[in-house]
């Protein structure tokens, strides 16, 4: 089995252009199907509906989250369509398999005022200050992914204009807009810092910052600041969605400014804090006061 599954992840790398966080779930996905079938003796040309079905079964003894195993599903899906498409089986033993139920939730987001004290948390009193208020103020400013903003380069930056050139999921550029005060925090941050390195964001040996140095970064100052439970660094892009469709930003730019493929992907920051719902009814409904 192994041998499909290489050749399924190099379909989704030069084809697909898939991203290498989406390529590795796949390849670990894939993986603990392949051990499973090794240890029911099955081979792959022999899989049928009930194999998969109890696959997915053993996952849930194992207390998996429902959006974990629908994640694992939707990878064993694709890699059988894919294998039939490419003639290597005849019949699809997945494509009646159901995905678990999911609890449908608002993502977190913090208030204005609770992003503006998010934004004074790091001191700008030496380099490292100022290259956590510049990752503050560049993933609020923008909406980019962590991934993003570990990607930049120092010629992503267009000072003049107020862009910054980012790569988004499935390898797609896309140019976004920044305000006046993330590009003021860059630039002292990149001022202060080696001049030499064509990534923005580096760490304390002078190489590129990695995700989880961004995340220990911004779950610092999260906790420093927000009395909130489960706010995680994604809560940035939360809140920049959530803020802009709540000063009248229409879905469909939301959508570009995140890099959202579909639609349905971006009407979940559709929601509305109840102050601004309270501010809309006080003004609009005749007998509210």
């Amino acid at each position: 089995m192994q041998r499909y599954i290489d050749k399924y992840i190099s379909y989704l790398e030069i084809e697909k252009n898939a991203s290498p966080h989406t390529v590795l779930n796949y390849r670990i996905d894939l993986k603990e199907l392949a051990s499973f079938l090794e240890e029911k003796k099955t081979p792959l040309e022999k899989v049928n509906y009930l194999n998969l079905r109890q696959f997915l079964a053993s996952l849930r003894t194992r207390h998996l989250k429902p959006r974990t195993i629908s994640r694992k599903l939707s990878s064993i899906r694709s890699f059988f369509r894919f294998l039939c498409r490419e003639g290597y089986l005849k019949t699809n033993p997945s494509a009646l398999l159901s995905s678990p139920k999911l609890d449908k939730h608002l993502p977190n987001f913090l208030s204005e005022e609770e992003m503006s004290r998010l934004l004074e948390a790091p001191s700008s009193g030496d380099e490292f200050g100022l290259r956590d208020l510049a990752i503050l103020e560049m993933l609020y400013s923008t909406g980019m992914r962590i991934s993003e903003l570990v990607g930049l380069q120092v010629k992503d930056i267009d000072f003049l204009s107020n862009i910054v050139k980012v790569m988004g999921k499935g390898k797609k550029e896309r140019l976004l807009p920044v305000g006046d005060g993330a590009l003021r925090a860059l630039r002292r941050y990149l001022e202060k810092r080696a001049k030499d390195v064509p990534e923005v964001f580096l760490n304390k040996n002078g190489t590129r910052l990695t995700d989880r140095g961004v995340r220990n970064i911004l779950n610092k100052y999260i906790r420093q600041t927000s009395q909130k439970e489960h706010i995680s660094p994604h809560t940035l892009r939360h809140s920049f969605a959530t803020h802009l469709l709540n000063r009248g930003a229409d879905l469909r730019s939301v959508q570009e400014l995140l890099g959202h493929a579909n639609l349905s992907t971006t009407q979940i920051y559709t929601h509305l804090t109840t102050d601004r719902l309270k501010a809309i009814y006080d003004k609009a409904h005749p007998h509210a006061r």
